[in-house]
């Protein structure tokens, strides 16, 4: 292991990886892994508790936990019971109600909000307004660029799946030391002054404690357990079953999950709400619904026995988990890193790189995750607590893929009907897609249906991962409670000042963390004038260029949808959530699954699912290699 390392750091001071022929840069991507796993991966669960009353308190053992998921998350890894749980109760956890900390990628003495610049240096509003922000074009619409790879239906689903993954909680109170951020001249932000509130505090530390750099806990699982859908507590997850055959709840009529009385589905998590996350949480729980038809055909004595509610639940919550883990891996990765060396990687992470045909024959032929892929392998934490990681956080900040609208298409003719918005002065326009009755809203013409949305995602662009993209609706969004407007935010800056606060490095630093050259010149991240003059403007030296500033500037390797900087969290944390979960690993066997529930996850994937509950896309979906990547207008019509 140490001479195939070595001969690949070598080999990269003259060809950088992703520039080698593709077998080589599979074996690269596999010794830059193994570098990563080494010395980038650490614990801020050693860091001393000095508040106990903040700590969590561990379940009683219960036999079931060896093969269901919590909902809390809790006896996953069943030597540590709270490696990875949450704050029980959700975003609004108190002091006993603790989650698990966000791990890091960078050493813990490498934690510094100021080592490069002081909090608000450069302004983080004048960095929103002259680099993120997306520029008016001369007709005086906002200039979007789009990600001609991908569709609005993989914008959806990352926003889908990092719910289930990092939530750091509501933010401090307004008036408890928020970050007052300077109004650049001529900027005509809403009452001139800027109020940014503070990440909630890790509730097991004192301030000032001295027992290390300042933590932060996760109010969602750090685990891979769908928790978005089925929520993080028990409370959460018992208004959204059906109490019945293991389902969850849909009306019979509308085929879609039951609205509270605010306007919002009951499902798990229903923060930051549109019509694409409305999309896909309605789209998999029909599919929770599907697996559990599929359970009770292969197990009708199930129905009758006194758990049989709650053991089809627990396998069929399994399956679908296991399911959408595969879509990610296998789809949606592979449809936003189109190089040649990441269609082999990304499928050599489920199946190995012995490929999907042998694996379905003759199962494992090999212990190797290599050979064999990571399902069924052992599960390895690599000498550190699982955990999600500030930096893994930071790298996902990719709000340029929301547009700045979405025009319903018929999925029969291609024809337009309504454009629906991200923003509008009442809150009740019924275009208005963000925010409650998104999904109501979207069907409200009853010509319209659920098929024309979802072909509607398929056949739009979301925008692309760079400077000057970052949608101006986000830059100026209304924060309610209800009806009443609490405050105005700029999400822009909000990101830029996150990570400062949270101590993640800067652009420069992180990348010589993450074993890539540092850059000596804002010539070396743009190859636009107009982008290196504001750059420098801005920023007046390199090493102070913001990580977020610095990864949207970098031209990423051909067929990428981002950066090879933030690419090099990706490949660690990837698979991290995978082999450091053992229903995933050891677990991921039939005496858990069932052979059935086993069988479901193996044959399927995105395309699958979406021809299962729309059979009518069939003539659409049956032309594209992946349901992530555009769609073609039906066929028979003129393209537009």
């Amino acid at each position: 292991m140490v001479v195939y390392v070595k001969f690949f750091e070598l080999l990269n001071r003259f060809v950088v990886w992703h520039r080698l022929p593709t077998f080589l840069a599979v074996a690269n991507l596999g010794a830059l892994r193994e570098v990563l796993r080494a010395k980038n991966l650490h614990n801020t669960s050693d860091i001393a508790v000095s508040e106990p009353a903040g700590l969590r308190a561990v379940a009683p053992y219960d036999p079931l936990f060896l093969s269901e998921r919590e909902e809390d998350g809790q006896y996953n890894d069943l030597s540590k019971p709270t490696m990875g749980n949450a704050a029980f109760g959700g975003p609004d956890f108190t002091l006993s109600n603790q989650g698990a900390r966000f791990g890091r990628n960078i050493p813990l003495n490498e934690v510094d909000p100021v080592r490069d610049g002081a909090i608000l240096d450069p302004n983080p509003r004048q960095v929103s307004n002259l680099l993120l922000g997306r520029p008016r074009n001369a007709d005086g619409s906002n200039g979007f660029q789009p990600a001609t790879i991908l569709n609005l239906l993989a914008a959806a689903w990352i926003q889908f799946q990092t719910h289930d993954w990092f939530n750091h909680g509501n933010p401090r109170a307004i008036d408890d030391d928020p970050f007052d951020v300077p109004i650049p001249p001529g900027d005509a932000w809403p009452g001139g002054k800027m109020l940014v509130r503070r990440t909630r505090a890790d509730p097991t530390r004192r301030v000032n404690d001295g027992a290390g750099p300042e933590t932060f806990a996760n109010a969602e699982t750090h685990w891979w357990d769908s928790s978005q859908i089925y929520g993080d507590s028990r409370p959460a997850l018992m208004q959204y079953r059906a109490g019945t055959a293991g389902k969850l709840n849909i009306d019979p009529k509308t085929r879609l999950i039951p609205l509270d009385p605010t306007g919002v589905e009951k499902t798990g998590l229903t923060s930051n709400w549109w019509l694409g996350l409305s999309l896909l949480h309605n789209i998999f729980t029909l599919e929770h619904n599907a697996i559990c038809d599929h359970l009770i055909l292969a197990f009708p004595e199930w129905l009758h026995q006194p758990d049989g509610d709650d053991k089809i639940f627990r396998v069929a919550r399994l399956v679908n988990n296991a399911l959408m883990a595969k879509i990610h891996t296998v789809d949606w990765t592979r449809a936003i890193l189109v190089h040649p060396a990441l269609q082999i990687g990304m499928n050599a992470n489920w199946w190995g790189l012995a490929q999907e045909s042998v694996k379905k024959t003759f199962g494992r032929i090999s212990a190797s995750e290599a050979i064999s892929g990571i399902p069924g392998s052992q599960t390895n934490q690599t000498g550190a607590d699982y955990c999600l990681t500030e930096e893994f956080v930071s790298v996902y900040r990719l709000h340029p893929l929301l547009p700045n609208d979405v025009a319903l298409l018929s999925y029969r003719d291609g024809s337009r009907s309504r454009v629906l918005k991200f923003e509008a002065d009442d809150p009740e326009d019924p275009d208005l897609i963000v925010g409650p009755f998104a999904m109501k809203n979207a069907l409200r013409d009853e010509r319209v249906t659920l098929a024309d949305v979802v072909y509607s995602f398929g056949a739009q662009s979301p925008g692309a991962v760079t400077l000057r993209n970052f949608p101006n609706w986000m830059r100026r969004m209304r924060r309610r409670n209800g009806q009443q407007l609490e405050e105005f935010i700029d999400l822009a800056t909000i990101d830029i000042l996150r990570d400062r606060e949270r101590g993640v490095p800067r652009y420069n630093r992180f990348r010589e963390l993450f074993h890539m050259p540092r850059i000596s010149s804002f010539e070396q991240m743009s190859t636009d004038p107009d982008i290196v003059r504001t750059l420098r403007e801005v920023y007046g030296h390199p090493d102070k260029v913001d990580l977020m500033v610095g990864m949207y500037a970098e031209t990423p390797p051909e067929g990428f949808g981002f950066s090879d900087t933030a690419f090099r969290v990706f490949i660690l944390m990837a698979s991290r959530r995978l082999k450091s979960d053992r229903f995933f690993t050891d677990d991921f066997t039939s005496a858990v699954y069932t052979q059935p529930g086993l069988d479901w996850v193996n044959n399927n994937n995105m395309a699958s699912v979406l021809l299962r509950h729309f059979p009518e896309l069939t003539p659409v979906l049956q032309r594209v290699a992946n349901p992530f990547a555009p769609w073609p207008n039906p066929p028979g019509t003129i393209p537009n």
